[in-house]
């Protein structure tokens, strides 16, 4: 057969991984290219269609990443010395993963595009239109800046504003670059250092006083005599606009404070914070907000409305496939101050509700999401186990080479730290590994 029949059959939506025997007659190629056409747009299906797709993966490399941790852990080679702060696995456009398509790398979203009910499947097509998640390794060697995401009715309202207002996707002061939400989950590879959640109000008016800073007495005090979500916000949006001299004085108290109290962890880490973002407003962070730290194996839900920021570590991240980050302080970029209050929810976290305790069953822990976006399951030393396909899915081989196989007869094996991806029609396979292996669904 002629290359160009060949590219031609591949690239269509069939996409069949087999031999073809025909001659190049004309008048053959002719019926044959006819043919293509006519099947081009037919359903994918596990008999017509490859159900294991290898992937490769976009490495960004953003200041705060971890030079060591990702080839420590995957032997991802980093001969430059380069951050590799997070591997993408997904279809962002951001860093939209490749795939292998009859030996030809493809982008993932554009085999999606092919036959998006077959492939992401008809609910998922239906209700968002695109693969829901973005899946992630994480490497922090610097903190990340305090976030909030916005919830999902605060992100549609504001993204339309901003489109109205003509303002560019890629200006500095956009906030909302999606009309969408961005809740998360981590798991932990290494220990893993996290700010979540609002500290109970008696323990940041505790902290507060303690630090014995006059500029900060009147905020201290009406937050005591308010320790409700109103009080907390109204002290949250005038911390984070102090400005000038009176901003000055207070970062200096508080760096003063912690170096004689350096032995205590909390005032350690803000230490260590001011090396890395000095004189920034969100130092006073960790005295507002949940500090813990997640052992390997561990993890926690992050959701909208919610302060967070990731301190230190490599663990794995799954979210919604959003951009919008409301930032809080730790970072040298836009702050909205009135927005993010509008979009922050005001309500302690006790400390002892922040890890998520997953559901063991069929040979994984699963791990409870509130939102449809995605799901999150790891599995340990499984000798094919049956998993039932009911979404797009993305397997990343942890610390053992994994092996998925078909009922048609085909076979993938990926080494640790590979990824790969299963569209929904494959309908089952089997999966075996002596190590981890992490599933990504929704």
């Amino acid at each position: 057969m002629p290359e160009q029949i060949v590219g031609l059959w591949y690239n269509s939506c069939v996409f069949e991984q087999r031999k073809l025997a025909i001659d190049t007659d004309p008048m053959n190629t002719k019926i044959l290219m006819k043919s293509v056409f006519e099947i081009k747009g037919k359903t994918m299906t596990a008999t017509t269609s490859p159900c294991f797709f290898r992937m490769h993966n976009v490495i960004q490399d953003y200041a705060w990443g971890s030079k060591t941790s990702i080839e420590s852990l995957f032997g991802v080679a980093n001969p430059e010395g380069k951050p590799q702060a997070e591997i993408w696995m997904g279809a962002h456009p951001n860093g939209c993963s490749q795939i292998d398509v009859a030996g030809k790398a493809t982008r993932l979203a554009e085999f999606i595009e092919t036959d998006k009910a077959a492939i992401i499947g008809e609910a998922t097509d239906k209700q968002f239109g695109e693969l829901p998640y973005l899946f992630k390794v994480l490497a922090a060697e610097k903190a990340l800046s305090i976030q909030v995401h916005p919830s999902k009715t605060q992100a549609e309202a504001g993204f339309a504003k901003e489109q109205q207002a003509g303002i560019p996707l890629s200006a500095g002061h956009r906030n909302y670059k999606d009309p969408n939400h961005k809740p998360e989950l981590v798991f932990a590879l290494t220990p893993y250092q996290a700010m979540n959640g609002f500290r109970e109000f008696a323990d940041i008016v505790t902290l507060f006083r303690a630090l014995e800073i006059a500029d900060l007495h009147e905020l201290v005090i009406a937050l005591e005599e308010n320790q409700n979500e109103a009080g907390l916000r109204q002290f949250f949006e005038a911390m984070l606009s102090l400005q000038g001299e009176v901003k000055d004085i207070a970062v200096n108290g508080l760096l003063t404070y912690a170096e004689h109290h350096k032995g205590d962890e909390l005032f350690a880490l803000i230490l260590d914070l001011a090396d890395q973002y000095p004189g920034d407003i969100g130092l006073f962070s960790p005295l507002m907000l949940n500090v813990l730290t997640l052992q390997p194996g561990e993890a926690m839900f992050l959701d909208a409305c919610t302060p967070h920021a990731y301190i230190k570590g490599t663990g794995l991240e799954i979210m919604a496939n959003s951009d919008n980050v409301l930032r809080a302080g730790l970072t040298p970029k836009h702050m909205d101050i009135a927005e993010l209050v509008a979009s922050t929810r005001f309500v302690p976290m006790p400390a002892d509700t922040l890890l998520l305790a997953p559901e063991q069953s069929e040979g994984g822990l699963h791990y409870p999401i509130p939102v449809p976006d995605f799901k999150f399951s790891v599995y340990h030393n499984q000798q094919e186990a049956v998993l039932n396909v009911a979404s797009a899915e993305i397997l990343l081989a942890i610390d053992a080479a994994l092996t998925v196989n078909h009922s048609n007869g085909e076979t993938l094996t990926v080494e640790k730290g590979e990824s790969v991806f299963i569209p929904t029609y494959a309908g089952s396979y089997t999966a075996t590994s002596t190590g981890r292996f992490a599933r990504a669904y929704n």
